[in-house]
């Protein structure tokens, strides 16, 4: 099998052709734009298939691959791990604008590690812990931390739970937030059901962390949380009925609500 035979099974299965390309080109070793000149290259053919079908069977391409670029940075993703999204990209951007050298931030939920990573990547004079309940994901996120040379401070368990007597100058979470019944949610099938929502109304966890976190923040400190784009008020009247002030919003890459956060004084 050469390439365009197997750009031809892709569209046999039903495989998007940009899709087919990446994923033949990543076979190859090669990137997308060789791979369009050279479309009598040899393929292996069985593994061209199960590539090609795993994609058509609905799975990520993040998945197949095993990787995933976030705000400068390529991940290793599983699916032990939420595949990082571009609007989460504006959670660390606001981060990065409050965040000193020398000042302390935790990443909730950390999963590949990407939020955490990021931070650490754009301020590295920062203090940058992280929290999954899953070890799993954690391994993950270690795996990365090590492969891209960023020192991230890995903690097991939920939410704030193992950052007993700690403070620090920022939390930042991208939690679950979707509700239980969206019915966008069966199209995630393959991402872990408990990274994407917490049943009810989506906002059982964001709750839970405005709840908890003024007790780890130091004063003056922020918490910034990613929500759904039908959530920016419940989250900002919880928000304000805990006490944080300079409440402040900001949107993601399709101009949607997307990040909430506030200030413990």
């Amino acid at each position: 099998m050469n390439v365009a035979e197997a750009l031809a099974l892709a569209r046999e299965l039903g495989v998007e052709r940009l899709d087919a390309q990446l994923l033949i080109a990543h076979l190859l070793l090669q990137d997308r734009a060789w791979l369009i000149s050279h479309d009598d290259a040899p393929v292996d053919e069985a593994q061209a298939r199960a590539l090609l079908s795993r994609r058509a069977a609905g799975e990520p391409f993040a998945y197949i691959v095993g990787q995933q670029e976030f705000h400068g940075l390529l991940l290793q993703v599983t699916p032990d791990t939420l595949i990082p999204r571009p609007d989460t990209e504006v959670l660390v951007d606001w981060a990065l604008e409050l965040l000193l050298p020398g000042q302390r931030v935790v990443d909730l939920g950390t999963g590949s590690g990407a939020i955490a990573l990021a931070i650490r990547h754009g301020q590295p004079g920062a203090e940058v812990h992280a929290v999954d309940l899953s070890a799993a994901a954690l391994a993950v996120a270690q795996a990365n931390a090590k492969r891209l040379g960023l020192v991230v401070t890995l903690h097991q368990g939920s939410w704030l739970g193992p950052l007993a007597g700690r403070r620090f100058e920022l939390i930042v979470s991208n939690p679950p937030y979707i509700a239980g019944g969206d019915p966008h949610l069966p199209a995630l099938q393959h991402e872990p059901l408990s990274a994407l929502t917490p049943g009810g109304d989506g906002l059982a966890d964001l709750t839970a962390i405005i709840d908890a976190a003024p007790a780890h923040l130091a004063p003056g400190g922020w918490l910034l949380l990613e929500h759904g784009h039908d959530q920016a008020e419940p989250v900002a009247a919880a928000l304000r009925a805990r006490g944080f002030t300079e409440l402040s919003l900001r949107h993601d890459l399709g101009g949607n609500p997307r990040a909430s956060g506030g200030r413990w004084a």
